[in-house]
């Protein structure tokens, strides 16, 4: 494992990620980071593919870089500054092209690096934290906390899902809570189960006290 290799990465990502405030920010990476680690090591992952991959997920997305999301630009630029070499390079490439929710789209990790990724991401949407960012994305992107006129839209293509305009709490059920059920590995679905829970505790009482019953 490449210690200053990893360090490097945590600086490039801090400065990328410097001024973003809707809940996909260097602090979002880390936990990724964090996550992905711990699942590699139950799963027999290889660590530094992990490792990078976590921590440079975000740095190309479509969302928040579009200009560098079709080349993994930053990305690129990043491992070949720093040596990697082009087999590992191309796996966390391709890593991070797996690793993004798109509804019905979505796909499953070619490899174990893969899963053990995508599986971080997804959990860092779920429980106290997921919910902090689903307001946190929604404020920031002006979408209404709720609107019980507006009803969820299951089971969205992936074009329909990130063009889609809805409400944060919406956002539960066309995504959040179907999230338990798409995790690659054991260890993710426990902790997964676990967070499922609370948010959907969350859900039922924030709707309680929309409609003034608690």
């Amino acid at each position: 494992m490449d210690s200053r290799l990893i360090g490097d990465a945590h600086e490039f990502i801090k400065h990328v990620f410097a001024n973003d405030h809707s809940g996909h920010d260097y602090f979002h990476s880390l936990r990724v980071w964090r996550l992905a680690t711990r699942i590699a090591r139950q799963e027999n992952a290889d660590l530094e593919t992990v490792q990078l991959a976590a921590l440079l997920h975000d740095v190309d997305d479509i969302k928040l870089s579009p200009d560098t999301h079709e080349h993994q630009k930053r990305t690129n630029d990043f491992l070949r500054s720093h040596g990697v070499p082009e087999n590992r390079a191309r796996a966390i490439c391709e890593i991070i092209s797996e690793v993004s929710f798109a509804g019905t789209d979505s796909v499953i990790p070619s490899t174990v690096e893969g899963q053990c990724v995508q599986d971080a991401d997804r959990l860092d949407a779920l429980g106290a934290i997921g919910i902090a960012r689903t307001f946190a994305y929604g404020g920031n992107h002006g979408r209404p906390m709720h609107d019980p006129d507006i009803a969820p839209t299951p089971d969205m293509a992936a074009e329909e899902y990130h063009n889609h305009l809805s409400t944060s709490i919406n956002h539960f059920h066309e995504k959040l809570f179907l999230l338990t059920d798409l995790m690659n590995t054991r260890t993710a679905k426990t902790i997964a189960m676990e967070r499922e829970r609370y948010m959907r505790e969350y859900v039922a009482r924030f709707l309680d006290e929309w409609d003034g019953v608690r």
